[in-house]
């Protein structure tokens, strides 16, 4: 992947070291990935002695407590504004709308990353964004202790499902073992979001598995969540994370969709694919993006007509 602004981790970490009042953005509905590697480098930049926060257009989840993480409240002017795993500028959200256009770098995984920053650190073939944090973060020179360590730890786990996606390698085996020799507490971390669930993660699952449907050849599989389910158990965006890995973990099944209601006309659907089908060339179908295995976009309209839409370009796919 070639990126016509990208910069090598070593630039990105000479940029990050002669800044200061340094805002750093993660994309809305924030999931380990972005808060992890915000908050590896926010504990980085303070042990060097910068100012630094973090802003996000959602609540991060109170099951990222433990990172203790500072958020912006306004407490500096932002000099760099830095985002963290976000592949779009549209991914960041009305929150931080004053800043999306100026972004000064972007540290990202994504191969759909779409160049909106000045500089672009991205590494497509990562599982994920907080392995390349820890390298920016290495060369800057700063000693990992347990913040950092938790922070990075946090975003690998939930970014390969606990290290077990194809993307992950032997290098992202070894980023865990250094991250678990600095503090990391992986078992605690493992225990939180993989051995436990939450009672409306429960009632979500159950939920989706009733809508559950096959489709070509029984190749795809579909689970819908709808805006009244959602709303009646109140679910929060942490609660609807593991979902969308249900429909793929069927026997046979090479696509799994999950289609979750956004508003009355607007759904935002998450595509995991097998080895054979690449869910992100799916989802730039409706101008969403991911990786080759896990990707997502937002469609607009009925429900019915947007199951239609993806299911096409699904049968493309699958007879390619």
């Amino acid at each position: 992947m070639m990126i016509n602004n990208s910069i090598s981790t070593k630039q990105a970490s000479e940029f990050l070291s002669q800044s200061d009042n340094i805002l750093l953005l993660c994309h809305k509905n924030p999931d380990g990935d972005t808060i992890g590697s915000a908050g590896g480098l926010m504990y980085a930049l303070k042990k060097l002695g910068k100012c630094c926060a973090i802003l996000c257009q959602d609540r991060i989840p109170d099951k990222y407590d433990y990172l203790k993480l500072e958020l912006y409240r306004n407490q500096f002017i932002p000099e760099a504004i830095v985002s963290v795993d976000v592949a779009s500028a549209h991914l960041l959200g009305e929150k931080t709308a004053p800043y999306n256009d100026n972004v000064d770098l972007c540290i990202d995984h994504h191969p759909s990353n779409t160049s909106y920053a000045k500089m672009t650190c991205c590494d497509g073939s990562l599982p994920a964004t907080a392995q390349l944090m820890l390298e920016i973060i290495e060369n800057m020179g700063v000693e990992l202790d347990k913040d950092i360590a938790n922070c990075l730890y946090t975003g690998i786990m939930t970014d390969t499902g606990c290290f077990k996606y194809s993307a992950t390698s032997s290098a992202t085996h070894i980023a865990g073992a250094k991250l678990i020799d600095a503090g990391a507490d992986h078992t605690f971390i493992a225990n939180r979001f993989f051995m436990s669930k939450s009672r409306k993660n429960i009632m979500l699952e159950k939920y989706a598995l009733n809508t559950l449907e096959f489709f070509c050849n029984d190749r795809c599989a579909v689970v819908v969540l709808t805006k009244e389910i959602l709303d009646e158990i109140q679910a929060q965006p942490s609660d609807i994370e593991g979902i969308s890995a249900m429909p793929r973990a069927i026997e046979g099944v090479d696509v799994g969709l999950t289609i979750r209601q956004l508003t009355d006309s607007s759904f935002k659907i998450s595509i995991r694919t097998s080895e054979n089908i690449n869910a992100c060339e799916i989802a730039e179908g409706f101008g969403g993006g991911g990786h080759t295995r896990a990707a997502g976009c937002e469609v607009m309209g009925s429900l019915e007509c947007v199951k239609k839409a993806i299911l096409r370009e699904v049968e493309t796919a699958l007879c390619k």
